[in-house]
């Protein structure tokens, strides 16, 4: 916002607002910055209002696959690590690993959690559970993420983590611990914030462009780890049979555990489906996540923004919204 200033000062045209073209994360840092300004979150336990204060910079935001609802595959990233280059049509010459335990240390990927609303998760029978991402108990419970790797509890306690050049002499569980539970609540905060409703309708329109012919994960399955007492979280689809001796195939994960989007993110949370459906329960009309315009095409998360169909279908949107 302070750099947004500067050049409206530069310029000299105080009451200029810009349109924000952003994608994924971007979009989210983008509504924050709409509905708060250059706020910071505000504390545990207090209600959250959104001011609009950025509105006066910013007249329009085009999301590009933003996970306004979160996404489950930032989950499957905390849990198991990803491929930077898996699902590009080129090969990028460069780092094509980021580790379970390098997901940890960015306190970004817990904020791209599907949010409280949106959150699902399913049993061995593919019923839904209840589970509560931000709880630090629940991770513990199902050994999810490197925090929880009794492993890699040892190596940070005997400072031998990978790549930790931190000169901490603390290097006790109990700040580990601490730090795992402090994102998870900034995690939470942030998705509050963005959440939030006001009344009246929103100084700045939305615009949303995504893929939507990807299958993208939706819905973890949580399974009993037979000869155990442990756990097994699927984020791929896979046969398997229940404790019960039920077969549940590869199409029935498939089909209970994707939806449709663009590998990442789905079309819902682009949408923000699921707090829609929560504000048409509650009889709340106004809301921050109401997008004027919506397009979809065939694309993976991280090409949207190089596709032409996408790229022609924005402008067209943009400059209608600019003669209204």
């Amino acid at each position: 916002m302070r750099r947004i200033e500067r050049l409206k000062l530069k310029l000299q045209r105080p009451d200029l607002r810009f349109n924000v073209v952003a994608h994924s994360m971007g979009g989210l840092i983008a509504r924050y910055a709409a509905m708060y300004g250059d706020s910071d979150l505000p504390p545990d336990n207090t209600a959250v209002h959104p001011t609009w204060s950025g509105a006066a910079h910013i007249n329009k935001i085009i999301m590009l696959g933003v996970p306004n609802e979160g996404s489950a595959d930032a989950f499957a990233t905390l849990l198991y690590g990803y491929s930077i280059t898996e699902g590009l049509r080129r090969r990028v010459p460069l780092l094509n690993k980021l580790t379970k335990e390098d997901a940890i240390t960015s306190p970004a990927l817990f904020q791209l959690l599907p949010h409280a609303a949106a959150a699902k998760f399913l049993d061995e029978e593919l019923k839904r559970l209840p589970i509560d991402l931000y709880d630090p108990r629940v991770w513990k419970f199902y050994e999810w993420s490197a925090v929880n790797d009794p492993e890699y509890r040892k190596r940070y306690v005997d400072n031998k983590v990978r790549g930790d050049d931190s000169n901490s002499t603390d290097r006790s569980l109990e700040n580990l611990d601490a730090y795992f539970a402090a994102v998870l609540s900034r995690a939470k905060r942030f998705h509050e914030a963005l959440d939030a409703t006001s009344e009246g309708d929103p100084p700045v329109r939305l615009l949303a462009v995504g893929g939507d012919c990807e299958e993208t994960l939706d819905a973890p399955i949580i399974l009993h780890n037979k000869g155990s007492s442990g756990w097994i979280t699927l984020v791929r689809p896979r046969e398997y049979r229940t404790v019960n001796g039920m077969r549940i195939s590869k199409r029935q994960a498939t089909e209970a555990m994707n939806a449709p989007g663009d590998g990442r993110v789905t079309r819902a949370s682009l949408l923000g489906e699921d707090l829609a459906g929560r504000r048409r329960k509650d009889n709340i009309i106004d809301s921050p996540l109401a997008p004027t315009y919506a397009v979809f095409g065939c694309d993976l998360h991280g090409q949207l923004q190089r596709n032409k169909m996408l790229q022609d279908n924005a402008l067209t949107a943009l400059v209608g919204e600019m003669v209204r």
